[in-house]
């Protein structure tokens, strides 16, 4: 089998790395295209996987429009050179469109309730749309529900054991509290009109009494705040994440990534999402706060809390043991998924599936 997966954003790098490896050992060829957003480049290079870059993002959502098309059009070429029997990619149009105008597969995954433009010009094009079971919104007929989360494809305990080395690298002693706080760039076309932490320098004086503070940030930060930059390789990123005391951030993604490390994470944006929903409320390991009026003081009072709880960490081990005995490995429904559906398309046409 030949597959096609473009990576638009660092996080699908971490989604389908380990299914790209494990399909390879069974012998299915991989074709990667990439965007130029963020590290997504450095995540490939670092991991080794071969990619064709096609298209870095362009502002605006009109921007947003030309690159789709851009990079649409060298994802059908690519396809067509490649002979692709599938195309993945997460909430993607031009994997979708290019493998319907070629006249084959394409599943695309996503588990943003809220990407609705995106949604209008993907759901249309594509043969399945995979969600976690939390995902909000049912979606049809085409939609696949499995139990789990996007990060748990990259951090389930099968792939991933976190490094204490990385400790070490960023400064710090091994109980030394600190806190990850990460800013996101507002650029996505979902993301018009809202916001999470307004003044961000008032924020870091308030929570650096409580532990040493890193920053990471899709937007440039203001001249005073840049001595906080985390400085450590982006593969990294989820060794440091796991011995965190707290993460508090405007990225939903980051937010999980802890959840399922067992780190306590408060999630800052006025969009809210099922899974981050649902790790709240049914692990306790995510809080959500999305209310404009009451973000800045409740979010202080909730570090409080939670960092003068001299078990935090213990108790995020133990709420991370019932969060994995709950959810599946998604790596393992993905490839059983794949291989399945092209080899009996007809057994897969109805509600949730699990392995």
């Amino acid at each position: 089998m030949k597959i096609l997966i473009d990576m638009g954003h660092p996080a699908h790098v971490h989604l389908f790395k380990n299914f790209i490896w494990e399909m390879q050992k069974q012998g299915h060829e991989i074709k990667v295209t990439a965007r130029d957003k963020e590290v997504t480049r450095q995540l490939l290079d670092a991991y080794h996987i071969p990619y064709q870059l096609i298209g870095k993002p362009l502002p605006g959502k009109f921007g947003l429009m030309r690159e789709w098309v851009s990079r649409g059009y060298k994802i059908h070429q690519t396809g067509k050179k490649f002979n692709a029997d599938l195309y993945l990619g997460i909430l993607n149009p031009a994997t979708a469109i290019s493998a319907k105008l070629a006249k084959k597969t394409s599943f695309t995954f996503t588990d943003t309730e809220h990407a609705a433009f995106a949604k209008r010009v993907t759901f249309p094009f594509t043969t399945k749309i995979i969600t976690p079971s939390c995902y909000m919104d049912e979606v049809g007929p085409k939609q696949v529900r499995y139990n789990g989360y996007h990060e748990l494809a990259y951090l389930h305990p099968n792939y991933f054991t976190p490094n204490p080395a990385v400790l070490d690298e960023v400064g710090l002693t091994k109980d030394e509290p600190f806190i990850i706080l990460r800013f996101v760039s507002w650029g996505a076309s979902h993301d018009k009109n809202q916001y999470g932490i307004q003044d961000k320098e008032s924020f870091v004086r308030a929570i650096e009494k409580y532990g040493r503070v890193f920053i990471t940030s899709e937007m440039d930060l203001p001249e005073n705040l840049k001595s906080y930059v985390l400085k450590l390789a982006p593969e990294k990123l989820h060794d440091l994440l796991a011995y965190a005391s707290l993460y508090i951030g405007e990225g939903a993604t980051t937010a999980s990534e802890c959840a399922v490390l067992g780190t306590h994470a408060i999630y800052v944006n006025t969009l809210r999402l099922g899974y981050t929903d649902e790790e709240e409320k049914k692990y306790g390991l995510v809080f959500n706060y999305s209310c404009p009026e009451q973000m800045h003081d409740d979010i202080l009072k909730k570090i409080i809390t939670l960092l003068g709880n001299k078990n935090l960490k213990t108790d995020g081990k133990e709420k991370q043991k019932k969060l994995l005995a709950d959810k599946e490995d998604p790596t393992a429904f993905m490839v059983a998924f794949v291989e399945d559906y092209l080899n009996c398309v007809d057994e897969f046409d109805n509600g949730e599936i699990r392995f």
